[in-house]
């Protein structure tokens, strides 16, 4: 697949944890002329956000490790944490500060335990036959990171100081010049460092809209030269990077779409030319990531009970696990978690019951186990139902083969009774109820508000 022309990144082993850099590095990177490469186990993958402070009362890798084996049992195959990096206490926000302003990008956070706790994790997952994604944040360290010697690898204010990323309010992290290929170097370092040295699978790389994309390219040939299976999702909504670098990348589109719809600001029709728009922006192999949450809604902008309604939130995940591309779960989501996590502080999930669990692990099982639902080129092919009540109901089909499933979903708080101008034919099975497709493309459907259905053969 690759084109290796040289490697020459053992060389920068010396920039180790907690050791200033030097100002200078050379270094030479794997390229590629060719397209990115997407692993064939991602393609029926569900991922699943960590949250490792909050997700246990310990809020450790040791502890959420005894966790594992219960989120693989809901269908998970991807694992992604947090950031897992020591945290900057200079400017730091909160008591505890942000995980994703990084002091030492080849440390551990002692928050959460040691390197042999951290491994530990990843070889339970990897017993479960689970990937394990970290994330990745390559924009901005903290003011104090174990680079901040080295004052040219930073964007620097006119006083020759280091500065925050510009147009944010993110003033506990400073700034990364990605125009001096030494700090490139040393980055690229360390992203091979936790593929080579600790085995996890890939990264989540955080606003990597922010940094330039032929950086992620040169990174991620220099990755899959020693793990040509690696997966990237990068936090953004471009096609390029697919192009040249990322495996999945977020439909935020998606989600304000969906906010958009429960405030009222947005239609039914919002979603058709979302999908138009999906067809013809992104090519067939990229995978798009679609969530009604994460820990940026939660923390932000309101759990998902805040902004689709206690009703309202399995309607909203039942077309978002069915429409297109590979759903994200957030830790907590499986209980219900009906409340905002505080970010930079202890604030521990109240698990409870885990009373979404089944819920959810039909709709996670449904998009292993039924092809149509499978992601990027692997998946079906995506087709409007037309109904008599198209401006509350959103129904369609999803098909591969012999493989289709039929949505049908009223995103409305106003009971509807609707008919259809044709439902597939055949033998389907009812994935929440005991409902017959052939008899509500025979007799019509009346819908609660909120109401749905999925229907699989």
């Amino acid at each position: 697949m690759k084109n290796l022309l040289s490697l020459a990144l053992p060389a920068l082993i010396f920039i180790s944890c907690g050791q200033n850099p030097p100002e200078t590095i050379e270094a030479e990177v794997a390229t590629s002329d060719t397209s990115v490469y997407t692993p064939e186990w991602s393609k029926d993958a569900t991922i699943y956000e960590v949250n490792i402070r909050q997700h246990t009362p310990e809020g450790t890798f040791a502890a959420f490790t005894e966790d594992i084996a219960r989120i693989k049992n809901m269908g998970i195959e991807i694992l992604w944490l947090m950031p897992i990096h020591p945290i900057g206490e200079k400017n730091r926000k909160g008591t505890l500060g942000s995980y994703y302003s990084v002091r030492d990008y080849k440390g551990i956070n002692p928050e959460f335990g040691t390197l042999e706790d951290f491994e530990a994790l990843v070889a339970e997952a990897h017993k479960h036959d689970m990937k394990v994604i970290i994330d990745w944040v390559a924009n901005h360290t903290s003011f104090d990171a174990v680079w901040a010697d080295s004052l040219s690898w930073y964007t620097l204010d006119s006083a020759g100081a280091m500065q925050p990323t510009l147009g944010t309010d993110w003033w506990d992290v400073a700034d990364l010049n990605f125009d001096n290929q030494n700090m490139r170097a040393a980055m690229i370092d360390a992203l091979v460092y936790w593929v080579r040295d600790v085995k996890i699978d890939g990264y989540r790389c955080d606003v990597a809209g922010s940094v330039p994309t032929d950086f992620w390219e040169t990174a991620i040939d220099s990755l899959r030269a020693v793990n040509k299976e690696i997966f990237m999702l990068a936090e953004a909504e471009e096609a390029e990077h697919h192009d040249k670098a990322f495996n999945m990348s977020y439909a935020w589109n998606w989600l304000h779409i969906m906010n958009g719809i429960a405030k009222g600001e947005k239609t039914l029709a919002d979603i058709d030319a979302y999908m138009a728009k999906e067809d013809t922006a992104f090519s067939d192999e990229a995978y798009r990531m679609y969530f009604i949450t994460n820990h940026d809604e939660n923390s932000w902008n309101g759990t998902e009970f805040d902004r689709y309604g206690k009703k309202g939130v399995e309607a909203y995940a039942v077309i978002t696990y069915t429409i297109d591309g590979m759903p994200l779960m957030y830790g907590g989501q499986e209980s219900g978690l009906d409340y905002a996590l505080e970010f930079f502080e202890k604030d521990s999930i109240a698990w409870g019951d885990y009373k979404m669990t089944e819920f959810y692990s039909k709709l996670i099982k449904l998009n292993r186990d039924n092809e149509a639902l499978w992601n990027g080129v692997h998946a079906g092919d995506f087709h409007r139902l037309k109904t008599t009540a198209d401006d509350q109901v959103y129904a369609f089909t999803r098909t591969k083969g012999e493989s289709q499933v039929v949505t049908i979903v009223n995103l409305s708080k106003k009971k509807t009774k609707l008919t259809f101008e044709s439902l597939p034919e055949g033998d389907f099975k009812s994935l929440f109820d005991q409902e017959s497709l052939a008899a509500i493309g025979a007799n019509g459907l009346e819908l609660a508000p909120w109401g749905y259905h999925v229907f699989y053969r």
